[in-house]
């Protein structure tokens, strides 16, 4: 059973996500299957729909002369969260890349990868507005991220690493995640980060480099 058939509401929800991968599918389609009640399955539906995992895609009419039920399918923005393939299959290609490339270019290629998806985002307001942009990517990634002032500036200190399966075996990850940083910020961020015990990010922004 895949993680997410366990963990994301309990089993009921896992068959009903499993389902609509397959296809979309109305209440009443997904209660036949499951044999269960269309409002037992209704319940898990709006929640999934509201936390955005499902949602809803169109309009079916059945046998009978009532008005056509709604088909629901998996939120294409939910789709990569249900998939565990991401980690080894970046760890692997760090790997090759490591084996084809010098550290110099390797590092250059990641720290552009950080250039681009950093690009992507806003940098408008004042610095604090900026470095607080960063620390909610960083947490909508999949970071527990806080910031904190300095003398200097600001740190943005993780408790966890959204690259934390990578970083480990890769330490040089971490320099995609800089670059995304100094990005947004708009100013030289300095990867600061804590592999001691695992991994957890910190960059340090100095207001002299904005």
């Amino acid at each position: 059973m895949r993680w997410w058939e366990r963990q994301i509401g309990g089993p009921m929800r896992g068959r009903i996500i499993a389902l609509l991968r397959r296809g979309a599918s109305t209440v009443e389609e997904l209660a036949t299957q499951l044999k269960v009640t269309d409002n037992a399955v209704r319940t898990h539906v709006q929640l999934l729909e509201r936390e955005g995992v499902v949602t809803a895609t169109g309009s079916r009419r059945g046998a009978g002369a009532g008005k056509p039920a709604v088909t629901y399918a998996i939120s294409p923005q939910a789709e990569p969260s249900l998939s565990s393939a991401y980690a080894p299959v970046l760890a692997a290609l760090l790997e090759a890349l490591a084996e084809r490339t010098s550290p110099t270019e390797l590092d250059e290629l990641l720290r552009e990868a950080g250039r681009r998806l950093g690009s992507e985002e806003s940098r408008s307001g004042s610095l604090d507005a900026r470095v607080h942009a960063a620390a909610a990517l960083l947490s909508s990634l999949g970071g527990e991220i806080d910031v904190e002032r300095t003398p200097e500036g600001y740190l943005i200190r993780g408790h966890a690493c959204p690259l934390a399966a990578v970083v480990r075996g890769a330490p040089r990850a971490c320099h995609t995640i800089e670059e995304v940083v100094t990005a947004i910020v708009g100013a030289r961020a300095r990867e600061r980060c804590d592999r001691s015990n695992g991994a957890r990010c910190r960059f340090e922004i100095l207001r002299s480099s904005a």
